[in-house]
């Protein structure tokens, strides 16, 4: 039985929409006959090559060398090379509009706010890349980033990548192990850093840390000060105090390295994922302009920091000529409203969250109808699943008519493996669709896609944007045991998932964090989804304990504000459990905490306390916004065994 719809696309819009007109030149070109998304889908996996080659005419990606094939498949497919021969550079389609449309509105929680120009970004992007340049910046240099999420964030990058350069960044609230876990594997030759940053009124100041950061980072020739809490004159304004007048864009090949991302190092030392400038770029083209259909003069907003991939997704919207906003702070501060605020002021057409955000609107009893939000068409949330009644919640007390789009994929591969879709409807509890030309299955226990089957996210075919290694991984050795280890030559994502028949998508968790009692496997966030709807429980975490050859599954609650795990409150969580799930969703143990151990990108972590409760090292506790709370987990459980 399907899911209640909550939305459905007006039908007098379909022909507006970027993927029907996509559809329908498909169609003319191939003298074919696609009716739906579902055969476009299987075209596009099917004939991989012709469907990137037109996602790349359809974007007009402006290039000095064209390509002399789409794909040249090999034995291994991590070893498939797109668009050989092309030359491209990542800025120069970013900034390829050049007029007085705003380019970036930037509200920062401090009640700053400031707009760009395209004009006004690329002359920015002009008169730092010119600067860096002079200091020896080189294609193929580093550049590492500690910085808020602000427009000197995209200037930085976009000068960076109009070189050549690399860049990489951390959002300023990591701790400074967790700075140097990730940047002192990649050797920066420049080091770009804020005085500071704002949260909850408050500045924070980071000079002190940057010190000590540029102290470690013995590779760093030139450090760039960004005066953002205090005023006063920077090297970074000195770096734009010139004159230049264009710029002279280098030009590079497909899979040459743009971005270094990273895993989030709380289960061992963060893996440097290096993503190219074809690859990034092409697949954020088909994901903005085919799945959600953005169009210039939109504006887009995603509520990110310049430390998770979103934020590079985002920035990737300048390509299409729409608006990207950048917001800095906490976002319920100084109101709980305040995200709200921004985007109503601006009349915003697409804005991306997390689940956590919607849930916590939902606790504070905010009702975003009071806002008009005449143009908002689109939420998109990740990070995290969105439960129902985060769908209930959106429809009642937001918008009836928008589309809430929950996407999902991560940085491995810095996009989306099923994501939202503006001619399909919108089901409680589903991703709308697996992305085009992104062959997704679902692996039972055999190792066989199995419909209706919550089994192994995996991709068995290539596609433009997977890594093109690890940094300092040579041979590959660790690039390939990390994702093709346990299928042959078949991606293995680390999730569970469920494609249902009519193509929507259901991620269960993490597989690699799966409960495991009595040998079922059982998806963490089915028992989430079901706990966290109790009145009194705020948050939950849920984990494994290995006891007498068996898994134990243990339950840490949350509770609201004056609120104690009393055996009755035991008793009805567990009745909860059993009626929604199973009685092998039980867990042995209910504990109550605190707190709830994130990561600073708002994705909740099991494995750290599954290793903590285990008597083992947590390493990189510097991504957690929260370390400090691990300890109750592991005192809660000593206690027990004495």
């Amino acid at each position: 039985m399907k899911n209640k719809v909550f939305w459905k696309p007006p039908i007098n819009a379909l022909e507006k929409t970027n993927i029907i007109k996509f559809k329908n030149l498909i169609n003319q070109k191939y003298a074919i006959k696609l009716n739906n998304y579902s055969e476009l889908y299987e075209w596009s996996v099917q004939n991989n090559s012709d469907f990137w080659e037109e996602v790349w005419q359809y974007s007009d990606i402006i290039c000095s060398n064209s390509y002399i094939k789409v794909l040249s498949e090999t034995k291994n497919i991590w070893d498939a090379k797109w668009f050989e021969g092309s030359k491209l550079n990542y800025a120069e389609n970013l900034l390829r509009y050049k007029n007085n449309n705003n380019a970036i509105y930037f509200f920062g929680e401090d009640q700053v706010e400031r707009t760009l120009t395209f004009s006004e970004l690329q002359d920015s992007v002009a008169r730092l890349a010119y600067s860096l340049k002079k200091i020896g910046l080189s294609k193929g240099d580093r550049v590492a980033a500690v910085v808020p999420n602000i427009p000197e964030a995209v200037i930085g990058m976009l000068a960076t990548a109009s070189i050549g350069g690399i860049w990489s960044s951390c959002s300023p609230d990591f701790g400074i192990d967790g700075i140097l876990d990730r940047f002192s594997q990649i050797n920066p030759k420049v080091f770009i850093c804020s005085d500071g940053y704002f949260y909850k009124g408050k500045k924070i100041d980071c000079n002190n840390k940057n010190n000590k950061i540029l102290n470690s980072l013995k590779s760093v020739e030139k450090s760039i000060i960004i005066n953002y809490i205090n005023s006063g004159d920077s090297n970074w304004d000195e770096l734009l105090d010139n004159s230049a007048d264009s710029i002279d864009f280098e030009q590079v090949d497909f899979s040459d390295p743009l971005y270094i991302m990273y895993s989030s190092g709380t289960t061992g030392k963060p893996k440097s994922i290096v993503h190219s400038v074809g690859g990034t770029l092409i697949q954020h083209y088909k994901e903005h302009i085919l799945h959600v259909d953005l169009k210039e003069n939109d504006k887009i907003f995603y509520f990110t920091t310049c430390g998770w991939m979103m934020w590079n997704w985002l920035v990737g919207g300048l390509a299409v000529g729409s608006s990207i906003v950048l917001y800095d702070g906490n976002p319920f501060y100084p109101y709980h409203d305040s995200l709200l605020r921004v985007m109503n002021s601006i009349d915003i057409d697409v804005f991306g969250t997390s689940a956590k955000y919607i849930s916590a609107l939902e606790s504070l009893s905010i009702k975003p109808d009071s806002f008009k939000f005449d143009k908002l068409r689109s939420i998109l949330s990740t990070g995290s699943t969105l439960t129902g009644e985060n769908y209930e919640y959106v429809y009642s007390h937001w918008k009836k008519n928008v589309q809430l789009c929950s996407i999902s994929g991560g940085t491995d591969i810095i996009s989306c493996f099923a994501l939202g879709n503006p001619v399909l409807p919108v089901y409680k509890n589903e991703l709308q669709c697996i992305g085009l030309g992104m062959s997704v299955k679902s692996y039972n226990e055999r190792g066989i896609h199995e419909l209706n089957h919550k089994g192994e996210l995996v991709c068995d075919r290539p596609f433009p944007s997977m890594p093109i290694g690890f940094w300092n991984d040579s041979d590959n050795k660790k690039y390939i045991n990390t994702y093709f280890s346990d299928y042959s030559n078949t991606w293995k994502h680390g999730d569970y998932i469920t494609i249902n028949n009519h193509g929507g998508v259901i991620i269960h968790g993490r597989s690699d964090a799966t409960l495991n009692p009595g040998g079922i496997r059982i998806g963490t966030s089915e028992i989430y989804q079901v706990v966290e709807k109790h009145p009194k429980v705020l948050d939950s975490v849920v984990v494994g304990y290995e006891f007498d050859n068996d898994e134990k599954i243990i339950l840490f609650l949350k509770l609201k504000e004056n609120q104690d795990l009393t055996d009755e409150l035991i008793n009805e969580v567990r009745q909860l459990i059993k009626n929604k799930c199973s009685p092998r969703h039980i867990p042995s143990l209910l504990l109550q905490v605190d707190d709830i151990p994130y990561t600073i990108n708002g994705k909740k972590v099991e494995l750290a306390i599954k290793k903590i409760i285990h008597n083992q090292s947590v390493n990189n506790k510097d991504s957690l916004s929260n370390p400090e709370c691990l300890e109750q987990y592991k005192i809660k459980i000593e206690k027990l065994l004495k």
